[in-house]
């Protein structure tokens, strides 16, 4: 397995990781949209795509950050918005080794934090964060306003 930082020299397998991962979530499979979506990502360096390929480049998983700031500490810092491995590869420590890359490329560019939600009954995804160094805030309430609604 290696791990690149996509960009449009890989949209076909960040793609098709993207439209697996959107399935996961109740979406319909919309390759092309995928594909739209994640280039525009790569266009505007709006976020940070890195892929897991398979030796014989197939895609086993991805994870995606947004960029953010903290104003206080005065630094870049990252929101972990997407993590997906594909069902085959599961189990074999690809989410670990996404989670450590980004970890690192984090430290590389000196930002302050890397910042996740998941689901409050995804014990299973919280043991995987909390394994790798991430702590639960619980200092905060977070509000959302879907603006796609009002």
């Amino acid at each position: 397995m290696d791990i690149y930082k996509a960009d449009k020299t890989r949209i076909e397998a960040a793609s098709k990781a993207f439209d697996l991962y959107r399935q996961f979530y109740g979406q319909p499979t919309n390759l092309n949209a995928s594909a739209e979506f994640l280039s525009e990502r790569f266009e505007k360096k709006d976020s940070r795509f890195f892929i897991a390929l398979s030796s014989d480049g197939e895609p086993l998983g991805f994870i995606q950050l947004y960029p953010s700031f903290s104003s206080v500490a005065m630094k870049k810092m990252w929101y972990l918005n997407d993590l997906f491995v594909v069902v085959s590869a599961r189990g074999k420590g690809v989410a670990s080794a996404l989670l450590d890359h980004v970890k690192t490329y984090a430290k590389e560019n000196d930002s302050f934090s890397l910042k996740l939600a998941t689901a409050v009954d995804n014990v299973a995804a919280k043991a995987l964060y909390e394994k790798h160094g991430y702590s639960k805030v619980t200092a905060f309430d977070h509000y959302v306003l879907r603006t796609d609604t009002v």
